[in-house]
């Protein structure tokens, strides 16, 4: 291991490189025609900003985004969003995806592989760290308290960890670590996880976050790209050979996470599910909600659209334009409709007498009139009806939309376009 040899924050020696190639199959259409990364987050946010806002937000001025499945609609966010790095003032983003440069026929194969084949990118800028990033979790850390602990230790990899019950913990890559947070083994989701040190009831699972010096990661990257039995994988490889034959030390998340003074929780989200992902963005329409996303000290940075500020119109009995303990972003007319505890993205329309609950409805979507929809989940630019209820006749949500275990509804336009065929 290289020791840190210049003054000054380690984020300014550092690359973050965040996998984004995921479907993320269990959001069921939401990921149709985009990665699990791309998918909208909190009224004005895609998923993956908040991963790249952390590495911004840390010091962190070189990232690279590796993408794979349905990568137009994160491609073009990137685009519009994220192009503000000059390479004058050392700074770089790089969009990179399986574009099979080291094979005509040769795709991501898996997390490993995706750092992989761009290897002759990260040297060409010559970082001495290498933050490796999930890009579908929602949180707020810094990264530099994990470099700093990557170096302090003299270890081979830094994981960042979670501690969550050891009853959940079944669907994570595992943990095992001595008293010095030295990892002993790597399970990745076990049957009966290991519990943790002086807490058997709570375990450390890996959140996807990686700290390695840079050139002994391209030495491990290439020894496990010559290995034919590797998977090409962090968490199922590279990490567990590491944890056996080197030095792997497990940071937790309560060290570098990013509170304001009105969150009370460390916050760390998967919403790879749609009653997840539900409850993730009605959480936010509380007063306290459990992520401050109005903290200026650590904004979530994104592309903005210009819209004109949200309006809402006419005032009269049943028919008043009216949000309560609800989110609505720019370009949003609510036209005597009545919102309550729902999150609109951007250019969304309300129309007279409908009443809306528990929602999140996705970007330019249309609600019509005497529309009634409770616990949904409204795609990008669906058309809803004049008249049509959701979130009251299970049976009936069922058998046109889809209808999760916990009753949330997702609803998409061919579903909305199938009620009238």
């Amino acid at each position: 291991m290289n020791l840190h040899s210049t003054s000054g924050p380690l984020a300014r020696s550092a690359m973050a490189y965040v996998l984004a190639g995921g479907r993320g199959s269990r959001l069921m259409e939401l990921t149709d025609k985009r990665a699990k990364p791309a998918v909208y987050f909190g009224g004005k946010s895609r998923i993956i900003d908040f991963a790249l806002s952390n590495a911004l937000n840390s010091g962190i001025r070189r990232i690279g985004v590796a993408t794979q499945y349905k990568a137009h609609s994160l491609i073009r966010h990137l685009q519009h969003g994220w192009n503000f790095f000059r390479p004058e003032r050392n700074e770089s983003f790089d969009i990179l995806p399986a574009s099979q440069r080291v094979s005509e026929d040769k795709w991501y194969a898996g997390t490993a592989d995706a750092v992989f084949q761009n290897i002759d990118i990260i040297e060409s800028y010559g970082p001495q760290f290498m933050v490796i990033l999930a890009g579908d979790h929602i949180y707020k850390m810094d990264f530099e308290p994990m470099l700093q602990q990557h170096v302090e230790e003299g270890a081979d990899v830094t994981v960042g960890c979670l501690e969550v019950p050891r009853s959940e913990a079944s669907g994570f890559g595992v943990m095992a670590v001595d008293a010095c947070d030295r990892i002993v083994s790597f399970l990745e989701k076990p049957a009966d996880p290991p519990g943790m040190p002086g807490d058997p009831e709570r375990s450390l699972a890996s959140m996807g976050i990686y700290v390695f010096e840079t050139n002994f990661l391209i030495e491990q990257l290439k020894r496990d790209a010559a290995d034919p039995n590797s998977q090409r994988d962090f968490g199922r490889d590279v990490i567990p050979y590491l944890v056996e034959h080197g030095k792997a030390v497990a940071h937790r998340f309560s060290r570098s996470c990013v509170r304001s003074s009105a969150e009370s929780e460390v916050y760390w989200r998967d919403v790879g599910t749609v009653d997840a992902y539900w409850e993730a963005n009605v959480d936010l329409t509380a007063s306290l909600p459990s992520l401050d996303l109005y903290d200026r000290n650590w904004p979530i940075w994104t592309y903005s659209e210009i819209t004109p500020p949200a309006k809402f119109v006419h005032d009269q009995p049943g028919r008043r334009g009216a949000a309560i303990c609800s989110l609505v972003s720019g370009g949003c007319i609510i036209s005597g409709a009545e919102l309550h505890r729902t999150l609109l993205f951007t250019g969304v329309r309300a129309h007279s007498f409908a009443k809306v609950r528990q929602a999140v409805v996705l970007p330019y979507a249309d609600i019509g009139r005497n529309v009634r929809l409770t616990k949904v989940v409204v795609d990008r630019g669906v058309r809803i009806p004049d008249g049509l209820v959701v979130g009251e006749d299970p049976e009936a949500d069922a058998a046109r939309f889809r209808r999760t275990a916990r009753g949330v509804c997702l609803i998409t336009q061919p579903m909305i376009d199938r009620l009238s065929a």
